[in-house]
């Protein structure tokens, strides 16, 4: 289970054409229009040098040529590729992801293995292709009601789209078969969600204070845990009891995630030059930058980071069909960096339509205000309203 916590993470294929769909989406950001250099010493692109990876990558491509039917081989390939792909910020790991499972490419789901499929899943989430992420688990769960990974998936996807008592429900589906430690925390994560903080709050805490979670081991469990506190505390406006939780999260164990989460937080209470020391060390991902962009407006050396995102952004822009999968980032990029509301707007409205954690609720209401478009301004209220978001930051907005 040491996947719960990252949501917004998978794609899936069923077929071979799919899966060469997926591949091609899987480098949206790096592939523009072919080029040919004129000059052979010309560097055309400079891959991450991700230490320790050579070797490893190496021994995941003897064992998938020795076993490429190894289902727990194919899995554990996949699995690694795909948390390269989270860590570097780079999609194209996810593409090698998916081709670690090539061998079932072709196989209908339910010629497939159950392990296989969830593994699909995970990637498509990672791709922002929910749709395909939920058709494939709740293939899985047809046959296998008590697969716990594919319940905390599901229950992540709704929760992110915004369907909260689906959400609930694939919790505590995952309350009946695994352990009751990630149902109890799902369903305190929903409850943050329609504004029952302190229910939420006391459900958290109670697991945090478990003995059992003391140990070194468990670390990242911790800091799943009390990152879900710190956001459900801002929920609430409680921005000063958030910091603490966040800094304590930290103290446990840094995640991408995390770091991005406290970094938005350090922006909206006034202290960006606090960002490029908690970010410095991190992988250059689109989601990094763009924080990196936003805390030095104004500062020397802004402009680069501006240049290099905005052709990021450009090169994702040649492929077809591929906007709404970074319209969020594009639309910080565009209200934060840029000063661009009505495009900022345009993007946020877009990006609601494929997700919406309260990050994305905020941005809509954020770029509607910037803009001064009432009619947008209603629209968002409207949104919350419907999936029953309590967030005080877009209350005090709208």
């Amino acid at each position: 289970m040491t996947t719960v916590r990252r949501r917004l993470q998978t794609r899936y294929a069923l077929q071979a054409g799919a899966v060469a769909l997926l591949m091609a989406a899987a480098t949206t950001w790096v592939e523009a229009a072919p080029r040919v250099p004129t000059d052979d010493n010309e560097v055309v692109e400079s891959l991450p040098s991700v230490a320790g990876w050579s070797r490893e990558a190496r021994t995941l491509r003897r064992e998938l040529q020795q076993r490429p039917t190894d289902t727990a081989v194919a899995v554990a390939a996949a699995g690694r590729y795909l948390e390269l792909a989270r860590s570097q910020g780079d999609a194209r790991y996810a593409g090698n992801a998916m081709g670690a499972l090539a061998h079932w490419a072709a196989a209908p789901p339910n010629e497939t293995p159950p392990a296989v499929l969830v593994m699909r899943a995970t990637i498509a989430q990672f791709l922002h292709d929910f749709d395909g992420a939920e058709a494939l688990l709740k293939a899985v769960l047809t046959r296998q009601p008590a697969n716990a990974q594919a319940w905390i998936t599901l229950a992540t996807i709704y929760r992110v789209r915004g369907r909260y008592n689906e959400s609930d429900a694939a919790c505590r589906a995952l309350g009946r078969v695994g352990p009751a430690l990630y149902a109890l925390a799902c369903l305190a994560e929903n409850a943050g969600l329609r504004g029952n903080y302190d229910k939420a709050r006391t459900a958290l805490k109670r697991l945090l204070d478990d003995p059992q979670l003391q140990t070194r081991e468990q670390a990242g469990t911790r800091q799943w845990l009390l990152t879900s506190l710190a956001e459900i505390e801002e929920l609430a406006g409680r921005p000063a009891e958030a910091d603490v939780i966040y800094r304590r999260a930290l103290q446990a164990e840094r995640s991408g995630y995390l770091l991005l989460a406290y970094s938005d937080y350090l922006q909206r209470a006034g202290r960006p030059k606090e960002i490029p020391a908690l970010l410095g060390t991190e992988a250059r991902s689109d989601a990094v930058l763009l924080r990196m962009a936003i805390a030095a407006r104004g500062l020397e050396g802004a402009h680069t980071d501006a240049v290099e995102l905005k052709a990021r952004f450009g090169a994702a822009a040649e492929r077809p069909g591929t906007t709404a999968v970074h319209a969020r980032e594009e639309a910080m990029f565009a209200l934060d960096v840029e000063g661009d509301a009505r495009r900022a707007l345009e993007l946020a409205r877009l990006n609601v339509k494929l997700q919406r954690e309260p990050i994305d609720l905020l941005l809509f209401a954020r770029a509607a205000v910037a803009a001064q478009d009432e009619p947008a301004r209603a629209e968002v209220k409207a949104l919350v309203q419907q999936i029953g978001l309590r967030d005080a930051r877009v209350d005090a907005l709208l």
